[in-house]
């Protein structure tokens, strides 16, 4: 199932109303902030590299094959570095 940008976006602007991206995503365990920051690149038609994101998602469809050419929203590119921070202060792998 395709999620839209405008679904991703409205999604993110729920998140914000409800206490603030990072208060939210703090809340999220490793598996699912992983989960949703490789959310985007896949609905973006990013090529995944690893075994695990080529297990959990597939590669089916895709057409980037560098992660910096996915076409990605700013807010969406920013919500992916939140992400990405949050992970490494928690010591997610």
């Amino acid at each position: 199932m395709k999620i839209g940008y405008r679904c991703l976006i409205g999604a993110l602007a729920v998140a914000a109303s409800a206490g603030g991206l990072i208060s939210t995503a703090s809340a999220q365990s490793c598996q699912e902030l992983w989960v949703e920051r490789n959310s985007y690149y896949k609905q973006a038609g990013y090529c995944f590299k690893t075994s695990r994101a080529i297990s959990y998602f597939g590669n089916g469809g895709c057409i980037y094959d560098i992660e910096a050419s996915v076409p990605l929203p700013r807010d969406i590119r920013a919500r992916i570095a939140e992400i990405t921070r949050i992970e490494r202060r928690s010591g997610c792998n």
